[in-house]
């Protein structure tokens, strides 16, 4: 069975929306990296503490690039 154009300009829509969502929230995720690896750089002032390396460190910029790499994956 065929698609209808407006079927096809939906799905369209739709993988685009998912595109821009996911390359955004993986844009997030480097940004809070290049943040988090400066801070250890010293470029902020004092080493940030433990328990934000552990919570808001790299592991949330890994998330936030997985959860990206995802939603880019979407049909």
């Amino acid at each position: 069975m065929e698609k209808t154009p407006e079927q096809l300009r939906a799905a369209y829509r739709r993988k685009r929306r998912f595109r821009v969502i996911g390359w955004s929230v993986m844009s997030v995720g480097a940004a809070v990296a290049l943040q988090h690896w400066l801070a250890h750089l010293g470029a902020f002032g004092a080493q940030p503490p433990g328990w934000i390396d552990l919570a808001a460190g790299y592991p949330m910029a890994g998330l936030l690039i997985l959860a990206g790499a995802i939603t880019v994956s979407q049909k």
